[in-house]
């Protein structure tokens, strides 16, 4: 399999004691991220609602590929 190289920024509001995304187990489908809340407050989600989630990182996403943002898989 080609191995293909994702470019990751960190941005200001980043919390560096989070590990950029990576895959966790050989042959994973995917990364987990992390939210990058300033001042580690929290963020409640009512019901149907739709919020912005800082993530602190900006990624460059190959041609040719997508990223998608799934529930947690827990």
């Amino acid at each position: 399999m080609k191995a293909v190289e994702v470019k990751v920024k960190t941005l200001d509001h980043y919390d560096p004691s989070f590990e950029l995304p990576f895959y966790a187990t050989e042959g994973a489908a995917g990364a987990d991220i992390r939210a990058s809340i300033p001042e580690k407050k929290s963020i409640v989600i009512q019901p149907g609602q739709r919020v912005l989630v800082p993530t602190g990182i900006s990624v460059e996403i190959p041609v040719g590929y997508e990223i998608q943002v799934r529930p947690r898989s827990g």
